[in-house]
């Protein structure tokens, strides 16, 4: 089962789309959509990146950091990102320590995953949005609605 809302948003450490490390605490006293996903370059993944990306300008000017996290690699974050031009971090987790954290992982035939799973922490690192139903095609509008963006 997913965090709850109230939660307080456990730290990490990783690296990202283009091996920069990156912590949550960076973003401290900011707004934060961490969204995890399955796996990079599949048409659900695709949707909802997209959704994220086309939305993009919309976050940045209510100052929301958007980070994705899958347990790819560097490799296929890089491939990702430029196939579909995302202009925000996709986060490695290639061991599922930041999955793990966030009690997203999934297995299906022996293959473990992080499963579509968003959250929205506040700038306390508290988490003040979960969602575990993604309609990936209109997610990130979905969120700026709900969160008054």
């Amino acid at each position: 089962m997913p965090l709850s809302v109230g939660d307080t948003a456990p730290n990490f450490t990783t690296t990202d789309t283009n091996g920069n490390t990156v912590s949550l605490s960076d973003f401290a006293g900011k707004t934060v959509v961490l969204y995890f996903y399955p796996k990079d370059d599949t048409p659900g993944c695709t949707k909802e990146a997209c959704s994220f990306r086309d939305s993009y300008n919309d976050y940045l000017s209510k100052g929301i950091t958007v980070l994705g996290v899958s347990m790819d690699d560097e490799a296929s974050h890089k491939a990702f990102t430029e196939k579909f031009n995302l202009p925000f971090p996709l986060l490695t987790d290639t061991d599922g320590t930041i999955t793990k954290a966030y009690d997203v992982e999934g297995e299906m035939s022996g293959m473990r995953y992080a499963r579509r799973v968003t959250y929205v922490i506040d700038g306390n690192g508290k988490i003040s949005h979960v969602y575990s139903t993604v309609k990936t095609d209109t997610h990130a509008t979905d969120i700026l609605a709900d969160i008054g963006a």
